[in-house]
Parts: C-alpha cells; structure tokens; sequence
C-alpha cells in the first residue's frame, strides 16, 4: 500500500512510526512532516487543509490510503473532497467535524442523545455572557466556541479570571473561535481520555490516556496543547468503560448517524469521573497530542489495520490487541512555552537516542537547517518509552530526555504523579 499521512506533529511522527512497522506499508508520504518523520519516511510540501490539492497529489503518487492527523483539514472538508476523488481515507467528514469545530454543536449533540455533560450556556454577546458568569459564579468554564488548538479553553476559579476570558475571547484572542462562547458548570472528579474507532455504525474503544493540561509542575500555570501523557488511564476502568460507551459514546454515534452524518473515523472523548460516573467533557475528531505517542507506542503496527477497517466500514470483525503495559510520553518545549518562545535554536543528541518498540522520540515542531535539527515549534520533542510498569516506562521515557542537548528547551518533571502516587 501506499500511504499518505496529514500534518506534521508528533502525534503524526507516532502514526508514521506505527504504519512503518506494518508490511502492506510499500510506500509512505508525510505531509509536510518534520525532521523526525523524514527519517523514515517521504516528506512533501503540500497545503494539506486544501483537499484539491490534496487528492491531486494523491493521484499522482497512488496513493492507497490516507491518514488525516490534524482537526484543521477535517474541519475543511478534506476528507469529503478526497472521498469524491475515490479515495479510502481515515478522517471524518465536515459535518461530522463539528463536534470538535463548534463546542454549542457537541452540546447540542448530548442534549439530543441524552449524554451525561456538564450544564451550559451559549452566548455571541460578551455583556450577556458576563451577566450570566456573575448569576454563576465560580469556579467556572468559558470555552471559545471554534478551533483554537487545544488552547481556547479557560478554567476560571474566580469570576475575574471569567469576565477577563469573556473579553479575551471576544476581542479576537481566538481569531473566529472566539465569536461565540460556551459558559459551562465546573466538573469535579479526575479526567481521562478515549479514545474510539467509529465506521459510521460500529464502534471500537483503542485506548485510554490521561494528559498534563498544565505547563507547570503538580499541575499549575497556563493550559497548554499537552505537557504530557500516559496510558492506561487506571481510572477508566472497565466499569467506567462500559458507562462512557453505553451512555456516551454510542448515543452520540446513532444520534450523527440519525441525522444524516454519520461518524467515520477516531472519536477522543475527553471524560470527567467522579464516584464512577463519567460525563462528557468535549470531544474532539482526531488523535489526541500527545496521547497518540503513547496509544501508537502499545498499539503498533496494528493501528494501520485497525484505521484500515475503520474506513472501509470492517469495525465489526476487529479486535484490539493489548500488551499487558504502560507507556508514557514527555513532552520537550521551547522556553516561554505556552506563552511567546524563540524558534530556531539548535537540538543536538538525538542521533545517539536509543530506538525501538520500547523508546523513541518522536519529533513534533522541528525541522532541518545546515543539517542540524533545530526547534520550529512551542511543543518540540516526545520523549516516549513502553514499561512493565508506569515507573518502568516513566524511567525510560526521563532517560531519553536526559541525553537530548537543547539548553533552550525544558519539560515537566512530574509527568504520571497521580498514577504513581
């Protein structure tokens, strides 16, 4: 097969890296990629949120099979485009996107399919949506309605943290995401992540992880697009599983199916537990980042057949194989990360990491200069490693960040306290 791969981050690093080890893998493309990923694979300079594009490039290179990473190419209807140019393609279509591109539509989704959520209002008027946070009060949610990379989210514990989203969100901090907000109850309990395979019918649980928002250590400071991530999530037990996937996931499948959109592809539920009861935090339509590092870490060369019968509506005769495991990714981000960072400086020790199906590191935002690696992003490295045990695998994975040479860059150090606690 030849296969052709959309974005260019770490979670797509990890998705070329367990394709790779699949032999019906003939030929593999990563667009754009990055420094990591062309080292095992092709890299090619494609606008890949534009799907003529996109199904042109896949005709000239026949390709077999494409692999959407990103929310942004799936939110513009790539994957419709490419599906029309006949293609098999991994990836959801526009309509069915939004339920990560609009929060009030996944809201909506829940109030029509009765998924457990938490309380909520919309607003498109920042005094409305001020009055109603004082009516409130805090702790709070304000959540910008659109794509704003994992970032436009605020946790507020006090309403001036609140009303100062509200004006943030309005005054254009989030482009067009912000243009309405979603105001939500603050959710008690621990969260965790799972992640789902859905054929349009059938439905396929993969995996559970659990993430840093955080930048700072013992989950403190600003949220961030992932500082870090483990799997499994002890906390989404089989008891806690079946709930999300009775009251939860597959309502929400029949109720986009009985609406003419049905869902076709990866479905991360991001959930709230409390006393074993889940409730349904957001979702979003593609791989987590970074939990895909650790999902792909245990899952291997398998995933490439799992999302193979994703696409082709073969859900009903897989079966997931797991390793009795752990994994674990930490990510390495640029100084001032999440706020403004420096890009360019120089990564040197990554030729002499360790790599196999027990540790790697996968690339995020880097890429090739003068034939060094340097740093082009916010969140640069996933040093990722599989264990026995959490420790085991978390021992591994700091082992990997200890040999990386990048005094421009830092991680947290605590990633999996909870679960080792």
């Amino acid at each position: 097969m030849n296969i052709l791969i959309l974005g260019g981050g770490g979670r797509e690093h990890s998705l070329a890296w367990a394709v790779k080890q699949n032999p019906k893998c003939d030929r593999l493309i990563v667009a754009p990629g990055n420094a990591g990923i062309a080292a095992i694979a092709e890299c090619a300079d494609l606008d890949i949120e534009n799907g003529g594009a996109v199904a042109n490039f896949a005709e000239e290179n026949a390709i077999d099979f494409v692999i959407v990473g990103p929310e942004a190419p799936l939110a513009a209807g790539v994957t419709d485009r490419l599906e029309a140019a006949g293609l098999t393609v991994f990836g959801c279509s526009q309509a069915a996107a939004q339920l990560e591109a609009s929060k009030a539509f996944t809201k909506e989704i829940c109030d029509a399919s009765g998924a457990p959520t938490a309380g909520y209002a919309r607003f498109d008027e920042a005094d409305l949506a001020k009055e109603y946070i004082h009516l409130q009060g805090a702790p709070i949610v304000v959540k910008a309605d659109g794509l704003a990379a994992g970032k436009g989210v605020v946790v507020a514990m006090d309403e001036a943290t609140a009303l100062a989203a509200i004006d943030d969100m309005f005054g254009g901090a989030f482009g067009a995401a912000g243009a309405e907000v979603v105001i939500e109850e603050f959710m008690e309990g621990e969260e965790a992540s799972l992640f789902v395979l859905c054929d349009g019918q059938d439905v396929l649980p993969i995996g559970t992880a659990q993430d840093h928002k955080r930048v700072g250590e013992g989950d403190t400071g600003p949220n961030t697009g992932g500082m870090g991530a483990y799997s499994p999530a002890n906390v989404l037990d089989n008891n806690v599983l079946d709930k999300a996937m009775d009251q939860i996931i597959r309502p929400t499948v029949a109720e986009m199916a009985r609406r003419g959109t049905p869902f076709k592809g990866v479905l991360y539920a991001g959930l709230m537990i409390k006393d074993g009861q889940p409730r349904l935090v957001e979702y979003n339509v593609r791989f987590g980042d970074p939990e895909c590092q650790v999902l792909m870490m245990r899952l291997g060369a398998q995933a490439l057949d799992l999302m193979q019968a994703c696409a082709e509506g073969r859900l009903a005769e897989m079966r997931v194989n797991w390793a009795d495991d752990h994994a674990m990714t930490v990510v390495m981000a640029a100084d001032g990360y999440p706020g403004s960072y420096e890009k360019g400086s120089v990564i040197k020790g990554l030729d002499d990491l360790p790599e196999s199906s027990f540790e790697i590191c996968f690339h995020a935002g880097t890429s090739q200069k003068d034939g060094q690696v340097i740093a082009t992003g916010g969140r640069v490295l996933n040093a990722t490693a599989r264990g026995a045990t959490l420790q085991e695998a978390r021992d591994r994975a700091y082992a990997l960040v200890d040999q990386i040479d990048w005094p421009q860059g830092f991680c947290r150090r605590d990633i999996g306290w909870r679960a080792l606690e």
